[in-house]
Formats: C-alpha cells, sequence, structure tokens
C-alpha cells in the first residue's frame, strides 16, 4: 500500500504491545508519531528508540478529555497537521459475574474504552477539519465486539459501544472526507493480556491459536498493525464505517 509519507498519525497507548508495534511501523512508513500514553517513561523510550527527527511523547490519560484536548493540540502544534488517529489505549477487567459487578470498575472500564475513545475522535476531528484534512481515524476494538462470553460484561460491553461509536462517527465525518474504521483482533500475548491473565505469553498464543480458525500463523502485535496500516494508507481511501476483523476466530466455528 501507500505509505502514509509525510503523515502525522497520533498514537494512544503507544508505550507497548500494539500501540508501540503500530508506532514503529508508522514511522518506519515515513509517517511522524505522537506516542501518547499514561507512563511516562516507556512512552518516552519508545518515542526515543524511533528517533527524535520522527517520534515524539505526550503524556495523555484518555479518561480526561483536558488531556485528550491537550495531546491533539500538542500533536497539532509541533508537526502542523494531524492525518491520522489510532485511539489504541484500553483497559480490561476481572471476569466477575454479573451477580458480583463492581459498578465502579464497570464505570472506570467505560470511562477509558469508551468516554475515551469519542473524546478523541471529536478533537482529532475538530483538528482534521480545522485543517481540511481527509483523515483517517482507527480505533481498537477486540473480537468482544462479536460475541459475548470471551471477556468480563464490562469489557465486553464497552467493546460493543467502541463498535457503535465508529459506525456513527464514519457517517457524520464522511461529510468531511474522514474515514473511521474499527480494528478487533482476537487474542494478542501484549504486555497487558500478560498482566491481566497472569499467564506467560507462549501460553496465551498457545490458547489463541487452538481456537482460531485461521491454522498455521500465531497472532502478533505485528498483525494488527498492519491492518491499521492498511486502514491508515491511500489504498483505503474509500474505506469507512468498517469492522476489520483480525485473527480468524469469528469468519467459522472452528473445529477443536
Amino acid at each position: 500500500c501507500r505509505r502514509p509519507h509525510g503523515k502525522v498519525a497520533l498514537i494512544t497507548g503507544a508505550a507497548s504491545g500494539i500501540g508501540e508495534e503500530t508506532a514503529r511501523l508508522f514511522a518506519a512508513n515515513d509517517a511522524f508519531v505522537v506516542v501518547a500514553d499514561i507512563d511516562d517513561e516507556l512512552g518516552r523510550k519508545v518515542a526515543a528508540s524511533i528517533g527524535i527527527d520522527q517520534a515524539s511523547f505526550h503524556h495523555c490519560d484518555v479518561r480526561d478529555e483536558k488531556q485528550v484536548e491537550e495531546t491533539v493540540s500538542y500533536t497539532v502544534e509541533k508537526h502542523g497537521r494531524l492525518d491520522i488517529l489510532f485511539s489504541n489505549a484500553g483497559i480490561v477487567s476481572s471476569l466477575a459475574s454479573i451477580l458480583s459487578l463492581d459498578i465502579s470498575n464497570f464505570d472506570n472500564v467505560f470511562a477509558t474504552n469508551v468516554h475515551g475513545v469519542v473524546g478523541k475522535i471529536m478533537h482529532s476531528a475538530r483538528a482534521m477539519v480545522e485543517k481540511n484534512i481527509r483523515g483517517s481515524i482507527i480505533c481498537m476494538a477486540s473480537v468482544a465486539v462479536m460475541v459475548g462470553g470471551i471477556g468480563s460484561i464490562a469489557y465486553t460491553s464497552s467493546k460493543h459501544a467502541v463498535l457503535g461509536v465508529v459506525r456513527s462517527s464514519s457517517l457524520e465525518l464522511g461529510a468531511y472526507g474522514i474515514r473511521v474504521n474499527c480494528v478487533p483482533p482476537h487474542g494478542v500475548a501484549t504486555p497487558l493480556a500478560r498482566r491481566t491473565l497472569n499467564m506467560e505469553g507462549s501460553k496465551i498464543e498457545e490458547l489463541v491459536s487452538a481456537s482460531a480458525s485461521l491454522k498455521g500463523v500465531v497472532l502478533k502485535a505485528s498483525h494488527v498493525a498492519e491492518a491499521a496500516l492498511l486502514l491508515a494508507s491511500d489504498e483505503s481511501a474509500y474505506i469507512s464505517g468498517q469492522n476489520l476483523v483480525v485473527g480468524g476466530f469469528t469468519a467459522v466455528q472452528p473445529v477443536i
């Protein structure tokens, strides 16, 4: 696909995992990248390792709309524009039954995974419209947008909501030439997944591969980053409002 040469990408949750992999891939394809995360130490290390000419770090807790607005403003002030938003920051929650649900935890998941996504889309789109940029907004989701039972109630509900936000905002922002799409991967052995499941990465990959219909390949963060790059590219100039599932889980019922 045609590289995002010279384009500016804001990537949230980019200090590790899928966000970090995407930041590196975008930079390797000649984009300027703003690494946004709540982990200042890791975020700065990622930006520095990519190179100061192509990457910079900005602290952002997506639950705080003011921080989101400031991060978008920083991006535009530094680079003069914003072409791509990869809304990747998100959290998971324990697999508590609805009978023992902690509503405060539920609210925190929604504050990050839904409220944060809406704020990022809103402020990024405003910056794009102001500069008359036909931008690309890509939201990270999960196969939990397609089915229930593979994540907690809070997480699954939040990811279903993200897909609704993507579909609704793609309709509104299409009037300005801005595309909005969703990438829901099957399980990836990211640092967050390893901490949440208290499991080695190889074990997570083994479990994910067993439930996937596509055999012979192990889903990695790099595969999700490639999907984001595709949706950010000029080759996808007429793709919007789509849910690009990655991982071979929901296409057919796997035989185990």
